[in-house]
C-alpha cells in the first residue's frame, strides 16, 4: 500500500498497519465517519447484494483499524441482518465498544441478540411507535438500558448519537446501509467518509452508497491510498453552517 495523496503521508513509502492506522485516527474530539466500499461503476454492492463480494483485502486493512479505533458501530438492522453482523469481540485493551442497530420497527437480527461474555454489548437505537412486543422482547435479550427509544414517528438519529457521545463513545463509525447513510446525511450528521473504490466493473442496477432524495454535499480529500489498483479515500465533509 502507498499514499498518492495526503497531509498526513508517512516518511515510508510502504504503509504498514501502523501507519494505516495513524492516517484513519479519528479527530481528537471524535466525530461521525461512515465507512463503504464501492466499484469503480458506482455499485455498493456485488450481483449477490452484499458488499463483502466486492471487498477486498486492502480494503479489510482500513475497515479492521477502523473497528479497532472507534468508539461504536452504528449500522441499519438491514444491513446486519443481510451482512451477517455479529457482535463485536471484546479488545485485549480492554477498551469498551458498542455495536449500535438502528430498527425503526425495534426488531434485532437474531446473531445480535445474545451477545456471549467475550463479545461487545449490542444497543438497538429505535422510535416510540415500533412495535411494543418487539421493543420488550429486545428488553429482555439485551437488557432494558440497552434499547434506547428516540423519536416517535421516525428514529431520532441526532438523539442517538449524542447519548453516546454523552455516555464516552465519541468516535463513531456507521457502516451503512445506504438508506441510514442517506438518513445522516439529510440531518447533517456525517463529519467523514471513508470510501474505498475496488478495480471492478459489475453493471447492473445495484445500489450506491447512497440512498437519499438531492444532496450537495461537499467534501474535502483528506487522504488517498492505493494497492493493486485498489483506492482507499478518507474525506471530510463540509457541514451545512
Amino acid at each position: 500500500m502507498r499514499i498518492l495523496a495526503g497531509g498526513d503521508a508517512p516518511t515510508s513509502p510502504v504503509v504498514d498497519d501502523a501507519a494505516v492506522e495513524r492516517l484513519y485516527a479519528w479527530p481528537g474530539g471524535g466525530g461521525v465517519r461512515v465507512n463503504f466500499v464501492s466499484t469503480v461503476d458506482g455499485a455498493a454492492t456485488g450481483a449477490d447484494g452484499l458488499s463483502g463480494s466486492i471487498n477486498n483485502a486492502a480494503d479489510g486493512r482500513a475497515f479492521a483499524a477502523q473497528r479497532r479505533l472507534c468508539d461504536a458501530v452504528v449500522v441499519g438492522a438491514g444491513t446486519a441482518a443481510t451482512e451477517g453482523y455479529h457482535p463485536l469481540p471484546r479488545l485485549r485493551s480492554g477498551r469498551r465498544r458498542l455495536l449500535v442497530v438502528v430498527s425503526a420497527t425495534g426488531r434485532v437480527p437474531e446473531p445480535l441478540r445474545g451477545p456471549s461474555p467475550d463479545e461487545e454489548p449490542v444497543v438497538l437505537l429505535t422510535r416510540g411507535s415500533a412495535d411494543a412486543a418487539r421493543l420488550a422482547e429486545a428488553a429482555e435479550t439485551l437488557g432494558e438500558d440497552r434499547v434506547w427509544v428516540h423519536g416517535e414517528r421516525e428514529v431520532d438519529l441526532a438523539a442517538g448519537l449524542e447519548r453516546l457521545r454523552d455516555n464516552g463513545f465519541g468516535k463513531v463509525l456507521c457502516e451503512g446501509g445506504p438508506s441510514l447513510l442517506g438518513s445522516m446525511l439529510a440531518a447533517d450528521l456525517v463529519d467523514e467518509l471513508a470510501l474505498t473504490y475496488v478495480p471492478t466493473l459489475v453493471g447492473g442496477d445495484l445500489k450506491r452508497i447512497v440512498n437519499a432524495g438531492p444532496l450537495h454535499d461537499r467534501l474535502l480529500l483528506k487522504h488517498l491510498l492505493e494497492e493493486d489498483g485498489t483506492l482507499l479515500t478518507l474525506w471530510t465533509v463540509r457541514r451545512s453552517a
